[in-house]
């Protein structure tokens, strides 16, 4: 379409005329997200140009129009300057209600205005999405936003989320969390000056629809609950991800723990949640262990001390039904086998400070993924139980995925060494150990109760013939020197000394060994190290 005749067009203003041309032109660019290079000049003119007609005082029909234009203008990163200045931002916060830059209680202006009609609500709805790509493609745009307190507006709005229709809301809250997300330095002040965590999660507890039954606890959905419907969802997770932002900082304050204990017992209803599909299930599930991860790890208690419900009496009467949800969400991360930094470490991590702090939850989880030994004649990492699947991470290629798996299973056996060795084998616990300086055995730091594991018949009768390096019975080999004579073991012998010896000077290989503080060094090193009576002497 000629850009030429539309500029003229909206030069001369016939607005009828404009109003044709520029639906016509969102029609053929609706789905294009790439532009002509060569026009550049003449979209950055339109974009100057359709913000002069929304300075005018035209019908909402028509700002709607130029709204659309001008989102699907902002898909281009280059001609953005004439939208991220004061008087474009400004426009852009007015056409969206959120009066940016205004003086007073934005709240009460919100509040005292009439309710939108229907096409003065489409008009919300474009001009959000027009400042969420604008934020999202423009870094001057992220500063003016800032300059004319755009998140303050944002907040005010949050304020009336009880009469939001669906779209005014999720758009609000996309653009509050493109805000905290690509602007770091406001997140401060979106929680102490404006209460940004609190207005959140009163969204978050209205859209999931929260039910109290005791101070930190939400009515059970039941069996028979309707699935949570799409539009709350996806609210839903924009709350969630705005407020993951929000809570990345250091907490504090008796003020701030209470309100981390209210989103802890939303974030616990949310996880007995189903939605349409499973797999929007699974991303709220995802989005809820990510938000769990910034909170104290004390309030974690919260997913599991429910008066009213009850729990278990062997867990003390805590109620496992979340812990046993986050098992299964993690379980379902390792089968799928693939994007395991951001899809599984968060939950590992979450279950690892969990059962760190939390006795109960770390005895729950033990059973459920460390159950006492039987069957020691296969490999720890072959199987398709849980254990196996965790074990086999241990040696992941992703140093941080490996890591997390190794924590979480060590944790489990209260940071015991000798435990862990029995449930994973030396092998896939090296590095572990190297890391935590621990190869001579020991425990962590980490102080946990008393209460020791007992280990099965069947583990105790085997427990002599296990290789302690793979952690399994090994099936008898044939001894490859049993039918050697003392001369060739001692040939056999020299040769391997030999090949290691020019490997090592080399620089192949580095024979280590391991200081009486457990940590890995030069082998000459850890001789050094070494007591005068442990060398030994050289005297016949």
């Amino acid at each position: 379409m000629d850009l030429n005749n539309i500029l003229s067009q909206l030069e001369s203003f016939n607005r009828d005329e404009v109003e044709k041309l520029l639906q016509q032109y969102n029609r053929e660019n609706s789905h294009t997200f790439t532009f002509d290079q060569k026009e550049e000049a003449l979209r950055s003119k339109l974009c100057q140009s359709v913000l002069t007609v929304l300075g005018r005082q035209v019908q909402p029909s028509c700002q709607k129009t130029c709204l659309e234009t001008l989102r699907i203008l902002s898909r281009d990163k280059g001609i953005l300057a004439p939208v991220a200045t004061k008087e474009g931002m400004l426009t852009l916060g007015k056409m969206a209600k959120l009066h940016a830059g205004e003086e007073g209680d934005s709240n009460q202006k919100n509040t005292q205005e009439d309710t939108p009609s229907t096409e003065e609500e489409k008009v919300v709805v474009e001009a959000l999405k027009c400042l969420c790509n604008v934020v999202y493609n423009s870094p001057a745009a992220q500063q003016v936003s800032v300059d004319v307190n755009l998140a303050h507006g944002l907040c005010a709005s949050l304020r009336t989320a009880h009469t939001w229709h669906h779209e005014v809301g999720l758009f609000t809250l996309r653009l509050l969390f493109l805000l905290s997300a690509l602007r770091p330095d406001i997140r401060g002040v979106l929680r102490q000056d404006w209460d940004a965590v609190r207005l959140l999660t009163e969204v978050l507890e209205h859209t999931l629809h929260v039910c109290w039954v005791g101070r930190y606890e939400a009515a059970h959905p039941g069996p028979q609950a309707m699935p949570m419907p799409a539009h709350d969802n996806e609210r839903a997770m924009e709350a969630l991800k705005a407020l993951f932002n929000l809570t990345l900082s250091d907490p504090g304050g008796e003020e701030d723990d209470h309100q981390f204990r209210l989103i802890a017992a939303i974030l616990r209803h949310l996880l007995m949640l189903k939605t349409e599909t499973e797999e929007k299930t699974e991303e709220a599930h995802s989005h809820a262990v990510n938000l769990l991860n910034n909170l104290p790890v004390s309030c974690l208690d919260v997913l599991i001390d429910i008066p009213v419900q009850g729990g278990l009496e062997k867990y003390n009467g805590k109620n496992m039904d979340a812990v046993q949800v986050l098992l299964d969400f993690m379980e379902k991360r390792i089968d799928k086998g693939s994007n395991y930094k951001e899809g599984l470490t968060p939950v590992l991590s979450l279950l690892t400070e969990g059962s760190r702090h939390h006795r109960e939850i770390r005895r729950y989880i033990k059973a459920q993924v460390l159950p006492p030994l039987k069957d020691v004649k296969i490999r720890p990492e072959v199987g398709t139980a849980i254990r196996n699947k965790l074990v086999r991470l241990m040696t992941h290629v992703d140093t941080g995925v490996k890591q997390t798996a190794a924590e979480f299973l060590f944790v489990l056996c209260k940071e015991n060494v000798d435990s862990l060795l029995k449930y994973t084998g030396y092998g896939n616990a090296a590095g572990l150990l190297v890391a935590r300086g621990l190869l001579g055995g020991g425990r962590g730091e980490t102080q946990y109760s008393d209460d020791e594991d007992s280990d099965t018949e069947e583990y105790k009768s085997a427990k002599p013939f296990i290789n302690p390096i793979t952690g399994h019975v090994e099936e008898p080999m044939p001894n490859p020197i049993e039918e050697m004579t003392e001369e060739q073991k001692e040939y056999e012998a020299q040769k391997l000394v030999n090949m290691l010896d020019r490997l090592s000077r080399q620089s192949v290989i580095r024979p280590m060994g391991v200081r009486p503080d457990g940590t890995l060094a030069p082998l000459e090193e850890t001789l050094y190290d070494l007591p005068e009576d442990d060398l030994g002497s050289d005297s016949d």
